[in-house]
């Protein structure tokens, strides 16, 4: 009970924690002094307040003796000091002081700070962000980077409950034209595209071929202004599918550079030539296939989102959110990572692997006329609250002479803790001047880059529904270790154009068939283990530096055994002859690293490999000896049977690596 002739004043303050000794950082007078206490001014002069710093006052801890001064006066008195969180985040303090001849009491109230805008923030808040489009790292803005990072943080949640996943497809067993709604529809095709950035490649090769053709995209159909990185030799097989003529690839690029440095901090560097030597503009690549999709007589829905789709005996119907309705025959899910079908059929499942990346374009680098296609850090680092292995790529940008693109990517598994892109891009911050050699204060940020890209063991992923078939990213048909789909995209496009065509033709729509075009390839699944090896696990007793050996090893042998070896698998084609003469050679030249590899994968990571690998081998003796014989007789085949084998084909080929040429 306050007694005597009581003062009561409220006072307000922010503080940016909860423990009160960090409020008295910023508000105490003078400097301290080693064995002296802090003290702390209130808005009345009258007093000062003297705490010692040494206690150790956290919310809970209660009460802390003070010692109070009058002003003016030497003499101590004492006084009891309390804190309690409220609703609103404040905290609230109250303090009695017992003196001489009064008890005055103060409420203090402390008011939770805003947090300092993170380096981050900063540099994106001051870039002006304008063109951002739909697709893989089509967005720039600080706010996309926040909802990306929230999507990122649901994936990696820890809880068991998750939210009911959208029913976006459903089944129809009567036929379209029998229903009210085939008389709604404003146009029938032959296939529809969902999904336009990747989408728009296997549109117009589909429309060369004569089929009828539409693209529903929810944005403007059009590329990022950052560049794709790819050779030439990978370019070509647009125009083998009718979607490029030699010309376009010219106008589309816009930087070339070699030779192209694969490094290992503080180990050495390889250096190759012509191996994602060309940087392509897709918003000018895009546009030049636009055109050519429109001339083919194609038709674009641009500002339509997909709101469901229902599969009927006779066709395929899309309802757009905006109330329009489309059928086909055929419907090509390419929306990406995180298309709304793809969740569906997954149920919502975790991926089993994830590829981190962030970056940014920037003028200011003097030396640029090569590129980097990885560079591996010395050692695995501190992230948040996660050990990751760092890895870079870098490239000249085709903006001007001295703009340059660095990425740094990494490999985690997504669980609680992982970090977030924003930690990432702090980190990011920290260590790009170093890894390229200049200072941060001298480089202009034109843009900021992130992306996530989930893989799972089951890729390609098979058709889950008749008459839907998942395409680019959706299927997850790129390597595990890539983080893009382009370069996938350009080495299947001619094999799933023909399988897509004599589908359609052929009405070979149901899932079976359709499942032929996705069919399980041992060399990508294989491709695991090396992601799983350039993938840092936590708390591990495996040396902070082994995964940028073992790099340096596998790569030091590859060079050895020249670029029958090496080039494949710079461009993410796995070959049985190649890997198996690699592992043979990592064994002879350094056997102490074998038992690392297994501390550093676990057992049931190689062994389920192993399987991968025989079937590796097993597609390349088909594809080799098999195919031949096979392929004369195809002629004598009925329809459906010609169809499927022709896809049995096409997997031993393409799934045993054989379909890449030197």
């Amino acid at each position: 009970m306050v007694s005597g002739n009581q003062e009561i004043k409220e006072e307000k303050k922010t503080c940016g924690y909860l423990p009160v000794l960090e409020y008295m950082k910023t508000c105490c007078l003078g400097k301290k002094k080693e064995g002296q206490p802090r003290s702390l001014s209130f808005l009345n002069p009258s007093a000062k307040v003297l705490i010692d710093y040494r206690q150790r006052f956290l919310l809970g801890h209660e009460p802390v003796t003070c010692y109070i001064s009058p002003a003016g006066s030497c003499l101590p008195v004492t006084a009891s000091f309390s804190g309690k969180k409220t609703k609103g985040r404040a905290l609230v303090f109250t303090c009695q002081v017992h003196g001489k001849r009064k008890v005055s009491q103060r409420c203090i109230c402390l008011q939770p700070q805003a947090a300092v805008p993170s380096r981050t923030r900063r540099i994106m808040e001051s870039i002006s962000v304008s063109g951002e489009v739909g697709g893989a790292g089509g967005a720039y803005s600080y706010d996309a980077l926040k909802r990306l990072d929230q999507i990122w943080s649901n994936i990696c949640s820890t809880q068991t409950v998750q939210q009911e996943i959208q029913q976006v497809v459903s089944s129809n067993a009567g036929l379209f034209s029998q229903t009210d709604l085939s008389d709604k529809a404003v146009g029938t095709f032959d296939v529809i595209v969902c999904g336009g950035t990747l989408g728009i490649f296997i549109a117009t090769a589909l429309s060369f071929k004569g089929l009828r053709v539409a693209i529903v995209e929810r944005n403007t159909l059009k590329g990022r202004e950052q560049e794709w990185n790819i050779s030439r030799k990978e370019l070509l097989e647009l125009v083998e599918s009718g979607i490029l003529v030699e010309d376009d690839i010219d106008e589309a690029t816009a930087a070339k550079f070699n030779p192209n440095r694969c490094g290992f901090e503080g180990k050495g560097e390889i250096w190759v030539g012509d191996i994602l030597n060309l940087g392509v503009s897709p918003a000018k690549l895009i546009e030049i296939v636009k055109k050519r999709f429109i001339s083919l007589g194609g038709v674009i829905f641009e500002g339509y989102s997909v709101s469901s789709i229902c599969t009927y005996e006779n066709a395929a119907v899309l309802q757009l959110a905006e109330g329009k309705i489309l059928s086909s025959h055929l419907i090509i899910d390419a929306m990406g990572n995180f298309s709304p079908v793809v969740k569906q059929i997954r149920s919502g499942r975790k991926p089993d692997g994830v590829c981190l990346v962030v970056g940014s374009c920037a003028r200011g680098f003097k030396d640029n006329s090569t590129s980097d296609v990885i560079y591996s850090s010395s050692s695995v680092k501190k992230v948040g609250d996660s050990e990751v292995q760092l890895f870079w790529e870098a490239f000249p940008a085709g903006s001007g002479p001295l703009d340059r693109t660095t990425y740094m990517f990494t490999y985690i598994d997504p669980q609680a803790g992982s970090p977030k892109l924003e930690e990432l891009l702090e980190r990011y911050w920290d260590l790009m001047p170093e890894y390229q050699g200049v200072t941060l204060d001298n480089l202009e940020i034109q843009r900021v880059i992130y992306g996530i890209f989930p893989t799972y063991r089951d890729s390609p992923l098979p058709a889950a529904f008749n008459r839907i078939l998942q395409f680019g990213d959706a299927s997850g048909i790129q390597s595990p270790v890539s983080f893009g789909g382009f370069g996938s995209l350009t080495r299947h496009l001619g094999r799933l154009s023909t399988g897509v065509y004599e589908a359609v033709r052929g009405d070979f729509v149901d899932s079976y068939s359709l499942s032929l075009l996705n069919p399980y390839m041992p060399n990508l699944s294989a491709s695991w283990l090396f992601q799983r090896a350039m993938s840092a696990k936590q708390q591990s007793d495996v040396s902070p530096d082994f995964i940028n050996e073992l790099l340096y090893v596998n790569f030091q042998c590859m060079q050895k055994l020249g670029d029958p070896v090496l080039r494949p698998f710079l461009q993410d084609v796995i070959k049985f002859g190649p890997l198996a003469k690699t592992l043979g050679l990592v064994m002879l030249n350094k056997p102490q690293i074998i038992p690392l590899i297994f501390k550093q994968v676990g057992i049931p990571v190689l062994v389920d490999w192993s399987g991968h690998f025989f079937m590796l081998g097993y597609y390349t003796l088909l594809s080799t000896f098999a195919d031949p014989v096979i392929r004369s007789l195809l002629n004598a085949f009925p329809p459906r049977m010609k169809y499927e084998w022709n896809r049995y084909l096409e997997a031993w080929k393409y799934g045993s690596g054989l379909d890449y040429k030197l």
